[in-house]
């Protein structure tokens, strides 16, 4: 039978991880409904994974790396959507938008949380910092509201009748399936929260230390000028690879799956449609053991920590040291509120 996958070796890893993404959802719920604290948490942990992997899988189908069909890639980027919920922007959107990212090699933002921050009133705007400061991804979901709203401004894209409903039409199911599990368990609903949480966070980790490209907010499809785009050379001294670890060792491909390879970064930028599983083997290809754009997790989480707030408003995302020197990522302050699921 001819595969529906684009490459051969694709077969088994889609296959099981797909289905792991799909089906960790209803487990975690069942789990998290459990009357055992136990088995609630091992619930938590299960949708966490789901949200995850439904999240990078968009990335993987926005890329055509999956699917040989661009419209398999495109509905299962939806479904995958609706597990996360960012199915308010369309999947088109998502990847137009991200598909820009690569072309132009910048941050290619919709909505520019810093300078709605700095323009709105004070006590807002400290509301926000302080959020931040207490590991509340505030500025997150201020971009996904920015996409709820935006068939609904006068200015926004696609500010039609049909968006509107279709934006109402999602929040109504959402919000009846959240009302849903609250009924039949309270402790489920917060708990799915706090894995909500928790998925933002992993998320905005790794979105936040990839780049140090410049952010350009553009809601439309007008192009940057010719003169602000970079070319190679730029693109893979401002990216990074911010994993777990680059060595063969169990804990460390384990641990490096939690975002589907996602942090060999360096290696996706060299060759977009190269798919997941294969990404490790190709970042130990292409770059050396001691190779300056890896940036592993353990030397950013201090930056992470420390400059949670400085961030949100600073006019860069700050550089990374030479190796070898002590704290390299101290002042890599890192972006935020460029999440490809914020797209539109």
């Amino acid at each position: 039978m001819k595969s529906i996958y684009r490459y051969p070796d694709g077969v088994w890893p889609n296959t099981l991880a797909l289905a792991a993404t799909v089906l960790l959802y209803p487990l975690g719920l069942g789990l998290m409904m459990a009357g055992p604290w136990g088995w609630s948490l091992l619930g938590v942990a299960c949708m966490v994974l789901s949200l995850t992997w439904s999240a990078y899988f968009i990335h993987e189908f926005a890329h055509q790396a999956i699917f040989k069909s661009a419209a398999a890639n495109g509905r299962w980027g939806t479904l995958m959507s609706w597990l996360n919920g960012s199915c308010y922007a369309r999947f088109d959107d998502m990847r137009r938008k991200h598909m820009r990212h690569h072309v132009e090699r910048a941050d290619v933002i919709t909505f520019d949380a810093k300078g709605f921050l700095l323009q709105a009133p004070a006590w807002f705007r400290g509301s926000v910092l302080a959020l931040e400061w207490a590991y509340f991804p505030a500025v997150e979901f201020l971009m996904r509201g920015f996409v709820i709203a935006m068939p609904f401004l006068k200015s926004g894209k696609g500010a039609t009748a049909a968006s509107r409903l279709r934006i109402v039409g999602i929040a109504l199911v959402r919000l009846s399936g959240l009302t849903l599990l609250g009924v039949v368990s309270l402790k489920a609903l917060l708990l799915y929260c706090a894995a909500v949480l928790a998925f933002i966070t992993l998320l905005r980790f790794a979105d936040c230390f990839q780049h140090t490209y410049i952010a350009y907010p553009i809601l439309d499809d007008t192009p940057l000028p010719k003169e602000m785009i970079r070319d190679r050379a730029y693109e893979q001294a401002n990216t990074f690879s911010d994993v777990v670890g680059v060595g063969n060792g169990l804990a460390t491909r384990i641990l490096n799956l939690l975002w589907l390879n996602f942090g060999f970064h360096n290696a996706h930028h060299e060759r977009p449609t190269m798919p997941w599983y294969r990404l490790p083997a190709y970042h130990h290809e292409l770059y050396p053991v001691d190779y300056a754009q890896v940036v592993t997790v353990g030397t950013l989480l201090r930056s992470f920590h420390v400059n949670r707030v400085k961030r949100i408003l600073a006019d860069d995302y700050g550089a990374v040291a030479a190796v070898g020197t002590p704290g390299r990522a101290n002042t890599f302050l890192g972006a935020v509120g460029v999440s490809f699921l914020t797209a539109v």
